[in-house]
């Protein structure tokens, strides 16, 4: 619910008195996809408004401070710079809300999940002048009078409708929906749907605003929570908790359980490695030694016809009789020759089955050990230290060495970066696929990326540019402070024959602007 018409009932009205008499001293962009607005009030404190629309985990939040790095942003928005906010005005039933500027300049919150955007009208203008989010271009064709919407909340309305709940009350979002459903609205009549809709909308009514933990997402709600990890009657306060909880604190915890996963594997894979190699050195030593029936032959030498493929002979270690089974075209000396080789050479396997048996009880061990620490992790700052300490990539990389890329992940997707000009053309030939998004440091040399397609799901435009980063790292424009990367699915990449190794031909291609950055860099 933190995008929802009922949360920003709350949420105006509590800006509109923080931000009173305040003018905007400063609107600039450092992070793809966020937007910070700085407000200055009479009494010189300041006060930020950020809009981080990333697609995955939009939200507005508002720091007590925020730190502008010295390069890489941008100022945007200069028309309202230095002017005054005059109000701010919450959209009837939509997910929308503006800022109104003494200039007569209107800046529209459009928080419409994914597609959420910001909005700037210049004074009368019916259509925005500027928008936030370039790639959302059927916003610049957003009337601010199409958003408002008046909704007939009467029985009569509703008995028209059928009592379809989202029609009636389109407004109502997810959670609420859930409740009606939990409270029997399906079941009951028309009256008693009505009814369930009133007590639904008297509960958010009262400005009551918690955080709960829904699998593995966190919510806002209005409603009755009895597991919540956070609550307040200030919606900016719940706003900053929300944040915290569902971007910093949910991004950790992915981070996180992508490291318990790995260590889980490990620990797996080890033990199984410690299970076969104590019964393959059970099975080496129930067999007995290869050099005492190299022995039996030497003894009965004078005993085995020439020729033979197969003899009953004594063995003296076992006191009885066995049978042995020879080659044809090999004299029974020459075999026994090879069995006192084979011999020599189980003994050197077996040292080195011990000797591999004991590391990898010293490694389980150990495993065992960052597992119980990983576990009561519960900050950034120490789950990369640690995984920066124990190299734990170091077993990926070492399996990456035969192959022609290396490879990343980001945000749980995978990145192959190829190795060479040859490994390029190896790479694209082999491990791309058709939805993959191909991408390279424009008229420089460089090496092929791959960022590897999830079926279901879309690229963030966070993983987009971080895998465009990489492109321009490892390139010819890695020193440089920005770089052109054009990237496009894979489909539009093909190799012509006889052109030169890592040499392509490209159709469709986009072109993004992003700082080098190397695979580890925060």
């Amino acid at each position: 619910m933190h995008l929802n018409y009922h949360y920003f009932r709350f949420l105006c009205p509590a800006l509109a008195r923080q931000l009173q008499d305040s003018s905007v001293s400063a609107c600039f962009s450092q992070n793809k996809d966020e937007l910070v607005f700085e407000f200055k009030q009479k009494s010189g404190a300041l006060f930020y408004v950020v809009a981080h629309l990333v697609p995955s985990a939009t939200c507005l939040y508002f720091p007590a401070d925020f730190k502008r790095s010295r390069k890489n942003n941008v100022d945007l928005f200069p028309e309202i710079v230095g002017h005054t906010l005059l109000g701010i005005q919450l959209l009837p039933h939509e997910r929308a809300f503006y800022f109104e500027i003494d200039t007569g300049h209107l800046l529209l919150f459009k928080m419409h999940g994914s597609r959420s955007n910001l909005l700037l009208y210049a004074p009368g203008a019916e259509f925005p002048r500027l928008i936030f989010r370039n790639s959302l271009k059927e916003d610049l064709q957003i009337r601010l009078a199409d958003l408002s919407r008046e909704l007939d909340l009467s029985y009569e309305e509703f008995q028209r409708l059928e009592g379809n709940a989202s029609q009636f009350l389109p407004t109502l979002g997810k959670l609420p929906r859930i409740w009606l459903k939990n409270s029997g609205y399906l079941q009951a009549d028309l009256a008693g749907r009505y009814q369930l809709i009133q007590e639904v909308l008297d509960l958010m009514d009262v400005p009551l605003f918690s955080i709960f933990l829904d699998g593995e997402d966190y919510k806002l709600t209005l409603l009755p929570c009895e597991d919540a990890l956070f609550s307040s009657e200030d919606p900016i306060l719940a706003a900053n908790a929300y944040y915290k909880f569902a971007v910093v604190r949910q991004a950790f915890e992915r981070e996180k359980r992508q490291l318990l996963k790995l260590l889980n594997d490990s620990i797996k894979k080890t033990r199984s490695y410690i299970e076969k190699t104590y019964e393959k050195l059970q099975g080496m030593e129930g067999s007995g030694s290869p050099a005492q029936l190299a022995d039996v032959i030497m003894a009965n030498l004078h005993l085995i016809p020439k020729s033979a493929e197969k003899v009953t002979l004594y063995d003296f270690y076992q006191d009885k009789e066995i049978d042995v089974t020879l080659k044809r075209d090999l004299p029974p000396s020459k075999f026994a020759e090879n069995l006192y080789r084979k011999a020599k050479n189980r003994k050197k396997e077996v040292r080195q089955l011990e000797e591999n048996l004991a590391n990898k009880e010293a490694l389980l061990e150990q495993l065992s050990e960052d597992l119980q620490m990983a576990e009561g992790m519960e900050h950034f700052k120490e789950l990369r230290n640690f995984v920066k300490e124990r190299n734990l990539g170091h077993t990926q990389s070492s399996k990456q060495e035969t192959l022609p890329f290396k490879r990343f992940s980001i945000e749980g997707f995978d990145v192959l970066v190829g190795k060479s000009a040859k490994a390029n053309d190896e790479m694209l030939r082999r491990y791309a696929w058709k939805e993959d998004i191909w991408l390279h440091a424009k008229d420089v040399s460089g090496s092929h990326v791959l960022l590897k397609y999830r079926s279901g799901t879309t690229f963030p435009s966070t993983v987009m540019e971080r895998a465009a980063s990489m492109a321009a790292y490892y390139s010819k424009n890695r020193n440089e402070s920005l770089c052109a990367v054009i990237y496009t699915p894979a489909k539009y990449v093909r190799k012509v024959k006889g052109s030169a190794p890592g040499a392509v031909m490209v159709d469709r291609e986009k072109t993004v602007m992003v700082p080098p950055l190397r695979p580890d860099s925060d």
